[in-house]
């Protein structure tokens, strides 16, 4: 049968276990308060600047991406029609 939980009810627990439980409470404590910390410091600095040529550059290469794979559509379609018309040919 199930043992009913009330004021008189004990458990034993070692000093190793009261000890580790301890270590893991104060870890997770320091973490929090360090967390807090970074997340203060990180609100005060300033804002990374992204300079003109910077955006330039990045738009530029997006650009000349869109275009490469423009390309390799264009050719994939060439190739397509090619084997759908040798597939044709075949029947």
């Amino acid at each position: 049968m199930a043992k009913e939980l009330n004021e008189n009810t004990s458990f034993k627990v070692s000093i190793q276990t009261l000890i580790g439980i301890g270590f893991a409470m104060a870890t997770i404590i320091s973490m929090w308060f360090v967390l807090q910390a970074d997340i203060a410091e990180a609100k005060q600095l300033p804002e990374p600047e992204i300079s003109k040529m910077e955006f330039d550059m990045k738009d530029i290469n997006i650009r000349n991406t869109i275009l490469e794979t423009r390309d390799d559509v264009k050719k994939l379609e060439d190739r397509m029609i090619r084997m759908e018309e040798k597939i044709d040919r075949l029947r």
